[in-house]
């Protein structure tokens, strides 16, 4: 009977069970599978950035040997022309095009009326010499001579020789355009006209009657000649020929050049257009899914591999992805714009910022990788990654300390160079020469080495968005002038004095092993800034002979110093501190005990007593920053202790604390090797021997 009633019992048990084991996997693997969704989304993204056309397979630069088999033509397919000479003959055209104007036929009659109105007006027939009649019929006659073939009132571009034609009506007529007359020199037409004629004695009415009465009668048909040029330029053929099916296209060996390298452009563009069909979509696609995959698994397994730290951060992968696919979205948009401004996107701008947040060798992989990744957007891909990679590594390698603007500013200078020299030799190879040398694409590159300046805003907004911190900021922090430093200055005078000894040796260690010496002279200058909440309670800060430890129990006492730590989380988190920062001020005791206070209880109670409540939280340091800040933080703390110190006195000392913290395991979690920590150790001795004015002690 209680068998059967075990049995659902048993079963609830498992279920839970399961779904627990379920939970835990799940919560554990999670930053794994928050990279998956990420890995996806960045691929997608880049996919669709990319230009929807197929690739054709044949690799070649102009002016180059063609280092592949002979090449047949594998369909029937149409040479096009090149811009250059499409060009020609637009330019052509357009010279020889047929300007077309209109004739106004009512206008000779209207100036013709107003002249015979105008001369019986002003003729006085006791000074004339002509009767009317006879004026008014040579008058006339000139009109007639001006309006044929015709008169204009505005200035056109047209040589005299230019042929034009003339519409009236239905009808029309092509002219020279020089026998036009324009409005302005008609005043200067009459006057010799009149003057050397047999009407000179009445030059005066006549041209009295003939003033103001003027007006033109040809008219600029701006519409129907833009209309002829249109459907002319719109009948320019874009071929010039036909390349039949297994004709040889070019031979191995052979150098591609002119007519050849126009039939290889012809047949790539033939060959993309036919393959990015429906048919093949989703095969392209596929194909470009496997190719951005494998440059973005490339990233993840050298993040895993070499860079562990930033590849279990979610927030520091997430950043270099954005910045990834931020370069191919800036790329994407401007070669869609216009392909000869691609060098005008701050690519070196990526290496810069990846440099600022984390190491070179990570923005320079990043960066190469991109670049592999916009070879299929760009045109001229080979010469675009070649100057793109070798201006990435003039980056990486010149720019050694960012937040020092003349460094950025004389990076600048050599990238912009690097291009220059770059874009020179890939034209000389291409042309034979430099006569065809664009001054653009000089000025491009000038705006692209500019627009790297851009580095010192990002990192700021980079820092805000992903809470990253750089050397930029590790600058200012380090400012002993800052609000909160001043602030421990004043509460906790022997406390800032520690910090900055501390700082002093940390930065000299660090130096010596290649770490991040900017980092640890920020950490070390802040890490117990938790002692500005109880000040008296550290002798470094005791002005007097009197311990406020004196009154307390041991506990309360290890209590009120372990307390330090967490109270200068809370006040760095209060001011904003990065967590970088905030991590030199979790582990610089690691899970140490409180010796002192932890003897005296001792001695109250006897040796069995638990030692948890003098002993600090941790976590222990996790990199070799951390690692050297915790050696020097202890190393100089217990050098005050130090009655006339000498050098053998502080060797000792150094190795005594070092090699107890060793013991104690603080630094399984650190990449800091036994070889750096004697460095370490001897800079620190050297350091402090030279502190106190010490010798080495030789024999006499």
């Amino acid at each position: 009977m209680w068998l059967g009633l075990a049995n659902p019992i048993i079963s609830v048990s498992l279920s839970e069970f399961k779904m627990a084991k379920f939970n835990f996997n799940f919560y554990r693997n999670q930053s794994l599978l928050y990279k998956a969704v990420l890995f996806v989304a960045a691929t997608v993204l880049i996919i669709y950035f990319f230009p929807k056309g197929g690739k054709f397979k044949y690799d070649y630069q102009k002016g180059q040997v063609w280092q592949d088999e002979n090449l047949y033509a594998p369909f029937d397919f149409a040479i096009k022309k090149d811009a250059g000479a499409i060009a020609l003959e637009q330019e052509e055209i357009r010279n020889n095009i047929t300007p077309y104007f209109d004739r106004d036929a009512s206008v000779v009659t209207r100036v013709t009326q107003n002249f015979e109105n105008r001369l019986s007006s002003v003729y006085v027939d006791s000074t004339s010499t002509y009767p009317l009649s006879v004026l008014s019929t040579y008058g006339s006659s000139l009109i007639s001579q001006i309006y044929n073939p015709g008169l204009i009132s505005q200035t056109m571009p047209y040589p005299e020789d230019k042929m034009v034609f003339i519409r009236e009506g239905n009808q029309g007529s092509r002219i020279a355009f020089g026998r036009l007359m324009l409005l302005d020199n008609l005043n200067n037409y009459l006057n010799e006209q009149i003057t050397s004629s047999v009407y000179a004695a009445d030059a005066g009415q006549l041209l009295n009657a003939l003033s103001g009465i003027f007006e033109a009668n040809i008219s600029y048909n701006k519409r129907f000649t833009e209309t002829t040029l249109e459907e002319a330029l719109a009948g320019i053929s874009p071929t010039k020929g036909i390349v039949e099916a297994d004709r040889r296209i070019i031979a191995r060996g052979e150098v591609v050049e002119g007519e050849k390298y126009q039939i290889l452009e012809s047949l790539r563009m033939e060959y993309e257009s036919q393959v990015w069909t429906k048919s093949n979509y989703n095969w392209i696609v596929f194909g470009y899914s496997l190719l951005v995959s494998l440059a973005l698994m490339m990233l993840l397994l050298f993040l895993r591999k070499y860079r562990q730290e930033i590849f279990a951060n979610n927030t520091k992968v997430t950043f270099i992805f954005f910045n990834i696919v931020l370069m191919v979205l800036l790329t994407t948009l401007v070669v869609k714009y216009d392909p000869k401004y691609v060098y005008v996107v701050p690519l070196c701008v990526l290496p810069l910022i990846l440099k600022a947040f984390f190491d070179p060798r990570l923005g320079l992989f990043v960066h190469v990788l991109t670049v592999l990744l916009l070879g299929f957007i760009v045109p001229n891909s080979f010469e675009y990654m070649f100057l793109q990679i070798i201006a990435g590594i003039v980056t990486i390698l010149t720019v050694s300390e960012l937040y020092k603007r003349a460094n950025l500013f004389i990076s600048v200078g050599q990238i912009t160079i690097i291009y220059m020299l770059g874009y020179l030799a890939f034209n000389i190879i291409h042309e034979g020469g430099i006569t065809s040398l664009d001054e653009l694409t000089f000025g491009y590159f000038i705006l692209a080495g500019l627009a790297t300046l851009l580095s010192y805003p990002l990192i700021y907004f980079y820092e805000k968005i992903f809470g990253l911190v750089s050397d930029v900021s590790l600058l200012e922090l380090s400012d002993t002038n800052s609000k909160l430093l001043k602030e421990l200055s004043n509460k906790a005078p022997g406390t800032f004095h520690h910090s900055l000894n501390v700082a002093n040796l940390a930065e000299a260690a660090a130096n010596e092993i290649g770490a991040n010496a900017m980092l640890i002279r920020v950490g070390a200058l802040y890490h117990d800034i938790g002692k500005m909440a109880n000040p008296t309670y550290f002798t470094e800060n005791q002005a007097t002979a009197v311990n406020s430890h004196d009154d307390l129990a041991p506990e309360e006492s290890a209590r009120i110093i372990i307390d330090h730590v967490i109270k200068g989380i809370e006040i760095a988190k209060k001011n904003n501190l990065p967590d970088r920062v905030i991590d030199f001020i979790r582990t610089h005791h690691g899970t140490s005990l409180v010796y002192y206070f932890y003897r005296k209880a001792q001695e109250q109670k006897g040796d069995e007593m638990d030692d948890a409540p003098f002993r600090y939280p941790g976590p222990i340091p996790f990199s070799k920053e951390t690692a050297i800040l915790m050696m020097a933080d202890s190393v100089e703390a217990a050098s005050k202790s130090l009655k006339e110190p000498t050098y053998t006195k502080i060797e000792a000392f150094v190795e005594s604390i070092i090699s107890k913290q060793m013991e104690q395991g603080q630094f399984l979690n650190a990449n800091i090797t036994f070889k750096e920590i004697q460095t370490v150790k001897k800079v620190l001795k050297k350091k402090l021997s030279n502190i106190y004015h010490l010798r080495v002690e030789y024999p006499e």
